[in-house]
């Protein structure tokens, strides 16, 4: 015989403490939606732009049947030893790249830092230097970028004996701000206020103790 079953649900705001936590709990486990890297990986793509760098990318098929360039970029995060960023690309001099990136990013001391080595390796070298980023190895972190760096001149004269470690590490400095701004941005997801701020927005409901109801 068919019962009827009552139960009072609660919006979120007005749940006890305990069962607030409880709804926190439930959301977070869900993770943060796809592709919630996205706006990062599209300021990432501006400031290589700005410096110089032309991502490699791979053609992605989409669910209508066209593709995409996706940029080779990649992360693993945020809890273990040997996470981090890196890329695949090709860099050159690019003209004005540090007062660009100051107006970029007027208060970001790392990249302006990142964009005047470049700068002054690339003027000792009369502008010359390319380099090629390439990915080795199951890892994702800067040490797994292979840097070859060159000088495209007339006379063929070699690097100067700082360009290759210069170039190499300032790269690898801009790896580590990407996994930087990726983790900030993964804890702000995953933090109190924005769990809270998505509940509400979606109108989920929970009974008394905070448990997802339906």
């Amino acid at each position: 015989m068919p019962e009827v079953i009552c139960t009072t649900i609660y919006e979120f705001h007005e749940l006890s403490d305990a069962a607030k936590e409880k709804a926190r709990s439930w959301y977070r486990e869900l993770g943060p939606h796809d592709d919630w890297w996205d706006a990062v990986y599209d300021d990432f793509e501006c400031i290589c732009d700005i410096l110089g760098i032309r991502l490699k990318t791979t053609p992605v098929r989409l669910m209508g049947g066209g593709t995409r360039d996706k940029p080779r970029i990649w992360f693993s995060g945020f809890s273990y030893q040997g996470d981090g960023a890196c890329m695949e690309g090709f860099y050159s001099h690019a003209r004005g790249a540090a007062a660009r990136i100051r107006a970029h990013a007027p208060k970001d001391k790392t990249l302006h830092c990142i964009a005047d080595r470049m700068q002054a390796v690339q003027k000792r070298n009369f502008y010359q230097l390319a380099a090629e980023i390439s990915h080795r190895g199951r890892y994702y972190h800067e040490y797994t970028m292979s840097v070859d760096v060159t000088r495209d001149g007339p006379t063929c004269q070699l690097p100067t004996e700082d360009a290759e470690e210069i170039v190499t590490e300032a790269l690898r400095d801009l790896a580590r701000w990407l996994y930087h701004q990726l983790e900030t941005e993964y804890d702000y997801l995953t933090s109190d206020q924005a769990i809270e701020d998505s509940i509400i927005a979606n109108q989920y409901s929970f009974t008394e103790t905070g448990r997802r109801f339906g």
